[in-house]
């Protein structure tokens, strides 16, 4: 009898393993393709972030969404995601107005609810406020219906709040994302926004200090660059408004999304 159910053990072992890479290229399959994770070759010298050699290029192109400005302009549009707070937004904002600096905040259904004054105050200040998604999911694994619910229940909780009514940005939870994503998101008024310039700074138990974040932004920046920060590091808090300096004193110029004209890839 044992040796029987260490028999059926085992076959039942092979046949998952057999089985899980056609489970998920069946679900890829659904769900429009398998997903990318986006990434880009960083910019050096101020020559222009690529996405040349990543795959997924033509599927950004053709979906209309963002990753570069005018590359031919030192034009710098400036994004940050709040998935939630850490402490550190109210004081982003603050160095934003004394800057003159305009921004666009990507927020989930979590900073929304726990922090409806902040959002408030985003809007009153005359930055943009994104649509970073309801509760984070891997998009490329949903339905479109789904999908719309994720998206609309954002754009519902930041228009009962503020004066902004409309929401026309999304940025994909984790750089995840497919054609059908992108594709779904544009029937919906969307359009989704990548960037060009990033590195490690989205965990709270790993920050080093303002400089390492100055030297990563300032030694990323080109022409037409879409910096993405994320809102709960100190280290970008504490680097931001010499950032914002140092840049404009290169001759750099920020500008809201809703004031790019072109779209360079």
């Amino acid at each position: 009898m044992l040796l029987k159910r260490v028999a059926i053990l085992a076959v039942a072992l092979l046949l998952c393993t057999v089985m899980a890479p056609f489970s998920l290229h069946a679900a890829n399959a659904i769900y429009g393709g398998d997903p990318f994770h986006f990434g880009f070759k960083k910019s050096r010298n101020q020559q222009l972030a690529s996405i040349n050699e990543e795959g997924f290029k033509g599927i950004i192109q053709k979906n209309e969404a963002i990753f570069l400005g005018d590359v031919t302009k030192k034009e710098l549009y400036l994004t940050f995601d709040n998935g939630y707070e850490n402490g550190y937004t109210g004081r982003i904002l603050d160095v934003l107005k004394e800057q003159k600096v305009p921004a666009i905040f990507f927020v989930t259904g979590h900073f929304v609810r726990e922090q409806p004054e902040l959002v408030k105050r985003m809007v009153d200040e005359g930055h943009l406020v994104g649509n970073h998604s309801w509760s984070h999911p891997d998009m490329s694994q949903i339905s479109n219906q789904r999908l719309k619910e994720e998206l609309e229940k954002v754009q519902v909780e930041v228009s009962n709040l503020t004066s902004q009514k409309e929401m026309h940005y999304l940025r994909p939870p984790r750089g995840i994302f497919n054609d059908r994503i992108l594709a779904a998101s544009k029937s919906l008024g969307y359009t989704s926004v990548f960037w060009s310039v990033a590195y490690r700074d989205w965990d709270p138990k790993a920050q080093k200090g303002w400089k390492y974040a100055y030297d990563n932004v300032m030694s990323q920046l080109h022409p037409g660059a879409v910096i993405l920060l994320h809102s709960v590091s100190s280290d970008n808090t504490e680097a931001l408004s010499r950032i914002l300096t140092a840049a404009k004193e290169q001759g750099y110029e920020f500008k809201s999304l809703d004031q790019m004209q072109t779209k360079t890839y």
